[in-house]
């Protein structure tokens, strides 16, 4: 039998181009009984499938058991990136006698003389920071794009080395006074004050006619690269569309063409039906570790209400992400009682001037951290010349999140 299913898979993948079903036709691939093989069922419909019985190896994996569900080495499709991730749950009992990290804290001081983003303060470049009591943004001293880029890019030898000039504005948004702080230890009240301030950021630079893209993004944490632990963030706004959102546009256009259905609705509605990979939500926002998840504790944050964009959030919304962003956070810190590190950023629509019906605003946590608050996960290797892989699933972090108490470890005082 075994044999048949991998024939028939085989000839499934040839027809699409290598790629299931579920991605370019209306039938899917779901696991069988027998790990490591998939067999055709089809697709009910956006509601139905989710419903049907016969859709319910795909949530139980290769087993009855919840204990032992996708204990066995396989891939998951990306439907957002349109790309696989390879799962190998059985490595999670292996030794580890390599790099050992610092548990990382939150400073203690609410005021650093030596900080250059705390209040009256002079930064890197030599200006000197207002007295601020809320949020505060400017423009990076060593911004990585310019606003005005060169004339003109010399002509490459050959086709093969390609090169265009390219510009941006590049600013830093402080996120409170406090030093000390991260998003986690701020209140919900606080936490809206930078949620406004990102809606308003987005706001002025998509005005500009040239700018294609704004990236809102925080690295928290040294082990993300954070170059300052003052709680801020940094705000790129392109004359281009990156290479991310652009591949999420690419995605998110081909489904909503296929189905007529947002990919990120469709997808929202099958993980709110399944559960396992849910950890919790409110009344405007829903937090799960994706299907695909590369990272061992990554994070995708969801709208509930279709929208694009920050400046189209009603008030209620702009509170319900202040909460899902305290929730999260606080959650990641008690995970191993440590300020926990992560790379976090909004995906939302191109500025591009054109209409995207397709684009789901959403938010990516990608946090390192994968054993303990001083084990981390590292890119290399097959994952840097193969394809990308994680160890535990994404339902075992999800349950390991979903445990963890919304009441921060370390009290603010």
């Amino acid at each position: 039998m075994a044999g048949a299913e991998s024939i028939l898979n085989k000839s499934i993948l040839a027809r699409n181009g290598g790629l299931p079903r579920s991605v370019y036709g209306r039938t899917i691939l779901a696991p069988s009984t027998n790990a490591g093989w998939f067999f055709p069922i089809q697709n009910t419909g956006r509601c139905d499938a989710a419903k049907d019985p016969s859709v319910q190896h795909l949530r139980m994996g290769f087993g009855e058991s919840m204990e032992k569900k996708w204990q066995n080495p396989h891939r998951r499709w990306n439907s957002l990136r349109q790309a696989w991730v390879m799962v190998s749950p059985h490595r999670t009992q292996r030794p580890w006698l390599g790099e050992v990290g610092q548990t990382a804290v939150p400073p203690g001081a609410a005021y650093d003389p030596e900080c250059y983003l705390c209040p009256g303060n002079k930064r890197a470049g030599g200006d000197q920071n207002p007295a601020y009591e809320s949020v505060f943004s400017f423009v990076n001293d060593y911004a990585a794009l310019l606003p005005e880029a060169p004339p003109t890019v010399e002509a490459p030898a050959s086709p093969l080395l390609a090169a265009e000039a390219v510009r941006g504005i590049c600013k830093v948004l402080c996120f409170h006074p406090d030093h000390s702080l991260t998003v986690a230890r701020m209140t919900r009240e606080e936490i809206r004050c930078v949620v406004d301030a990102w809606a308003q950021e987005h706001q002025e630079l998509a005005a500009l006619d040239w700018i294609q893209y704004v990236q809102i993004f925080e690295n928290r944490g040294a082990m993300m690269g954070a170059s300052n632990p003052h709680p801020h963030c940094q705000i790129w706004s392109t004359g281009f569309v990156p290479d991310e959102p652009a591949a999420e546009t690419a995605a998110q256009k081909e489904h909503l063409a296929r189905t007529g259905h947002c990919l990120l609705c469709d997808y929202l509605e099958t993980e709110r039906a399944a559960g396992e990979r849910v950890i919790f939500e409110n009344e405007y926002f829903t937090a799960l570790v994706p299907w695909w998840a590369v990272w061992p504790f990554e994070v995708l944050l969801l709208s509930r209400r279709h929208m694009g964009a920050l400046p189209e959030f009603t008030s209620g919304e702009r509170s319900g992400l202040a909460d899902a962003l305290k929730r999260m956070t606080t959650r990641y810190d008690n995970l191993f009682a440590t300020s926990f590190p992560y790379t976090m950023g909004f995906h939302q629509t191109p500025t591009t001037g054109e209409a995207h019906p397709e684009w789901h605003f959403h938010a990516h946590f990608y946090p390192p951290l994968l054993r303990s608050a001083t084990v981390r996960k590292y890119m290399v290797g097959f994952e840097m010349l193969g394809m990308p892989q994680r160890d535990i699933t994404a339902e075992s972090a999800a349950e390991r999140l979903r445990a963890c108490a919304e009441e921060h470890f370390w009290p603010r005082l």
